[in-house]
């Protein structure tokens, strides 16, 4: 029953940072209360792509007419859908099994609770309780959907996103409150399929309200072509529900007026809270601020021995930044000398359609930073790879710093652009200029060719505009 470290949470920073710590030699276990991979894996990142990809699909058929292909009665089944969706979380759940199983982690279930000594106490299904000894005890336990006062979560008519990829029945309309990442994708699934949707934002800014503003405009205009209707810098009241629909009251926050919709469903997508509570911080004395737990830069909490990652630190609560983070914590705790994450160099991705990608600093960041900057932006309509795979719409924007040519960030929305964002990524980690990226040759016909334009665009050295 003793480790060298216990991980409490599976999810993308737990089962991470167990395999990266038994390839450093270590003793590993890995606390889990429901499914190996956690929710991005069972219920979040892998199965909402791939119901984006049924509609996508059908989308595609929808419009073969495009393609000079005919075809005929093509309709959505939800339910294969749903099923699609859950049979790939399944069978990415079994992945990560055959991972613990080859790298000698122990997987231990139940509901993992910290207790003095370095200990974790472990609550069965049956009920019983098992303690567990370790040198190093590593938090990992995640987040869910938040629960906004306003709006509880009955799991019926005002669901959050783990109901949202199973209901039983398609709903004819749907309001969803929130405009972030989680919000779009589950907009445009829905609205690609035939239900109506609404999407509320409190902020003014209204979709992506975190993403760049010209980014946030674009896909405005494109979620109004589908149909989907936005009401940004809205305030939700109330929701009244009944056994057959729910009206929600909502007041635009600066005109004053009164909204009323009716709906069979309410999405509650407004963000993520950590999972804390009953895992025994308060009886070690674990330091927390604002409900997340407080550590330095290699994930140590105040109470030695003690580390914590994910959503339950500050950070984005996004799946790639666990993983990192857990692999940081391990070998930090194994001896080497991995260096910091550099929180503004991470990647952002939503992969509704047009799909947003973004990393570093938006425009009125960088210039709150104090820069003075070059942007160059390139549109996907001036790109041949982009005309002729039907998807013209969106751009690359890049900025740079006026003085030195930094790479400060860059916002893209498109086609595929979430498999574009790597490059930006790793050319700012390199410290890349705008003008190495001129000078590095893209093939064409490509996408990524709107990268190198846009920041030629930048210098005035475009080509293709």
């Amino acid at each position: 029953m003793k480790y060298d470290i216990i991980i409490i949470g599976s999810g993308p920073g737990g089962y991470v940072a167990a395999i990266r710590a038994s390839q450093l030699g270590k003793k590993v276990a890995v606390v889990e209360k429901e499914s190996l991979g956690g929710i991005c894996l069972n219920w979040g990142c892998i199965p909402t792509k791939a119901l984006l990809k049924s509609a996508q699909v059908y989308n595609y058929i929808s419009h073969a007419e495009d393609y000079g292909i005919s075809i005929k009665d093509a309709k959505p089944d939800f339910s294969k859908m749903i099923s699609r969706s859950r049979d790939v979380a399944g069978g990415m759940s079994k992945g990560v099994t055959f991972l613990m199983r080859k790298n000698n982690i122990e997987v231990i279930n139940g509901f993992g609770k910290l207790a003095r000594g370095k200990k974790v106490e472990v609550k069965g299904e049956d009920g019983k309780t098992t303690t567990y000894e370790a040198d190093q005890i590593i938090i990992a336990t995640g987040g869910r959907a938040k629960e906004l006062p306003n709006l509880p979560i009955d799991g019926t008519r005002v669901i959050e996103y783990r109901k949202a990829m199973s209901l039983p029945k398609q709903p004819k309309s749907m309001v969803v409150v929130g405009a972030g990442a989680i919000g779009a994708e589950f907009a445009y699934f829905y609205n690609s399929i035939g239900t109506e949707v609404t999407i509320i934002e409190f902020m003014e800014q209204g979709l992506v309200p975190r993403e760049d503003a010209d980014i946030s405009k674009e896909l405005g205009k494109a979620f109004k072509k589908q149909g989907i209707k936005v009401l940004a810098n809205t305030a939700l009241e109330s929701v009244k529900t009944t056994k057959s629909n729910c009206t929600i009251t909502a007041k635009n926050r600066k005109s004053g007026e009164e909204i009323s919709i009716k709906c069979d469903v309410v999405l509650s997508a407004a963000g993520v809270t950590p999972n804390t509570e009953n895992i025994g911080l308060e009886a070690l004395g674990i330091q927390t601020e604002r409900g997340l737990i407080k550590v330095d830069e290699y994930y140590k909490t105040n109470v030695d021995g003690i580390y914590a990652i994910g959503d339950v630190v500050d950070g984005p609560a996004l799946a790639h930044v666990a993983s990192a983070e857990g692999i940081t914590c391990v070998e930090k705790i194994a001896g080497h000398n991995p260096e910091p994450i550099d929180y503004n160099n991470i990647p952002g991705c939503t992969y509704c359609s047009p799909e947003v990608a973004s990393v570093g600093y938006t425009e009125a960041a960088a210039k709150e930073a104090g820069f003075e900057v070059n942007i160059g932006k390139f549109p996907f309509s001036a790109s041949g790879k982009a005309k002729a795979s039907g998807a013209s719409e969106g751009f690359v924007k890049v900025i740079f710093d006026k003085k030195y040519g930094e790479f400060l960030g860059a916002h893209m929305i498109g086609n595929n652009v979430t498999e574009m964002i790597a490059e930006i990524v790793a050319a700012r980690k390199l410290e890349t200029t705008g003008h190495e990226i001129i000078k590095a040759i893209h093939p064409h016909p490509t996408m990524s060719e709107a990268v190198m334009e846009a920041a030629a665009a930048a210098y005035g050295e475009v080509i293709h505009l």
